[in-house]
């Protein structure tokens, strides 16, 4: 009998590699943070004895989830400026608030909330774009949580650095800090073609092929930022940063809601990502990735939230079933986008966006554990046929019971194993107070 830390039982168990494959009555075997074995669960008794040994007869085990665009303590502002077009929300409320009240401590505390609800909610692992990454950094590392976090650029000064080149130097500063963390990566996040010129970017470039780090920025979000940058430069932002050379295997393009057939197959062609935010794109009416379009040209499209200011929360869950229904409606196309395709979206696809496929995305053996468990016997989950098809369409975020980042249990029985509520809830209330002030 092997000795090991983590046994899990499950009713099933949805790898995500190999595609479409649902395993019943497997088991899960979890030592020193990775996956070692997956196998029947009659095997598993036989061979295996877990320190920790869980039993959940009525469970999907499944990768955590990845959110592969978030601004987390942007949550601060959940629902401060709702039902606004994007530029009035940036320029007349977001930017304003930010000016006033960014600091250490408001990305502090607001990554926290924005930490406890993603656990909450099923998500292992989130990529962000804000400022004071170092202190986002260090509440995912003191959360157990993994996160990429993005080294922002943007043209003008903020309390965080006054310039292009402030910024840059801030980044690889903390790149520098960070790179050996084994729950932190750390890529470039120019925020967008419209809020940073072509030097920076050069910059950026130079340093990402480097030091080979991602690039990770909003692009063709919205008609109006298309247009205006048309007007100003004669050209569209994605061939303004094609011909900077930014965009490569390496390019992470958030939003793309305004995609040509041309535009979709030269990013095919460059090996580039897209990170879809449906439920944001629509909040703010800003448009409509055509996912399937892009997913039949071979383009690895993730799945985000975006910030919880504008979606209005980080529910990975409601994203894949939006994803999944709107994918259809923009195809004209009740089999495109299917639930296996937006899990994989959520999980594996999240990961190849981020670089960081070898060590999750999936429950393969070898890689980090990082997994989450789905309660699947609530009436609103029966009858069950198939379970993808449940956890897509039907399953909500309070289904999820379980979460383990590199195999420390993070969330046990809907209980936060790093999370105080009731101080954060205190914390945030003040914060309310400060900000409707």
């Amino acid at each position: 009998m092997i000795i090991v830390d983590t046994l899990i039982h499950a009713r099933w168990i949805i790898p995500v590699e190999p595609e479409s494959v649902t395993l019943e009555q497997h088991s899960l075997v979890i030592d020193g943070g990775r996956i070692i074995d997956l196998l029947p669960s009659e095997l598993a008794r036989q061979k295996y004895q877990g320190t920790t040994t869980e039993n959940l007869d009525d469970h999907a085990l499944l990768p955590g989830l990845i959110n592969s665009h978030t601004h987390a303590a942007m949550t601060l502002m959940r629902g401060i400026a709702d039902d606004l077009h994007l530029m009035d929300w940036l320029q007349n409320h977001i930017w304003p608030l930010e000016q006033k009240w960014m600091s250490e401590a408001f990305v502090k505390d607001g990554s926290d909330l924005a930490i406890a609800e993603m656990i909450l909610g099923g998500t292992t692992c989130f990529n962000d774009m804000y400022f004071f990454p170092e202190i986002t950094a260090a509440q995912a590392i003191h959360h157990g949580i993994r996160a990429s976090v993005g080294l922002i650029v943007i043209d003008f000064p903020t309390v965080w650095a006054e310039n292009s080149d402030a910024y840059i130097e801030k980044g690889l500063a903390l790149h520098e800090q960070l790179r050996h963390h084994p729950l932190i990566s750390t890529p470039f996040a120019p925020h967008a073609p419209y809020t940073v010129s072509n030097p920076p970017l050069q910059k950026i470039k130079t340093f990402a092929d480097e030091l080979e780090l991602p690039i990770h920025m909003h692009v063709h979000e919205t008609l109006h930022e298309v247009e205006q940058e048309q007007q100003k430069t004669g050209q569209r932002p994605l061939q303004r940063l094609h011909e900077l050379g930014l965009i490569d295997p390496s390019f992470i393009a958030v939003h793309m809601t305004q995609l040509s057939d041309d535009e979709i197959a030269l990013f095919a062609e460059s090996g580039a990502h897209i990170v879809h935010c449906p439920e944001s794109n629509l909040k703010l009416a800003s448009g409509f990735c055509p996912v399937a379009k892009c997913l039949a040209a071979g383009i690895n499209v993730a799945l985000g939230t975006d910030g919880a200011a504008s979606n209005n929360d980080l529910d990975m869950f409601g994203e894949m079933r939006t994803a999944a229904l709107l994918g259809k409606a923009v195809a004209g196309d009740a089999s495109a986008v299917p639930a296996m395709t937006a899990l994989r979206m959520a999980t594996i696809n999240g990961a190849k966006a981020l670089g960081l496929e070898h060590e999750t995305g999936s429950l393969s053996i070898g890689k980090a554990a990082d997994v989450i468990a789905v309660d699947l016997s609530p009436l609103e989950t029966q009858p069950l046929y198939c379970p993808v098809s449940q956890i897509v369409y039907a399953a909500g975020r309070q289904q999820v019971t379980d979460v383990w980042v590199a195999g420390k249990r993070l969330l046990n029985q809907r209980h936060l194993t790093t999370v105080n509520i009731d101080e954060l809830k205190l914390k945030i209330a003040e914060w309310r107070e400060r900000l409707a002030g």
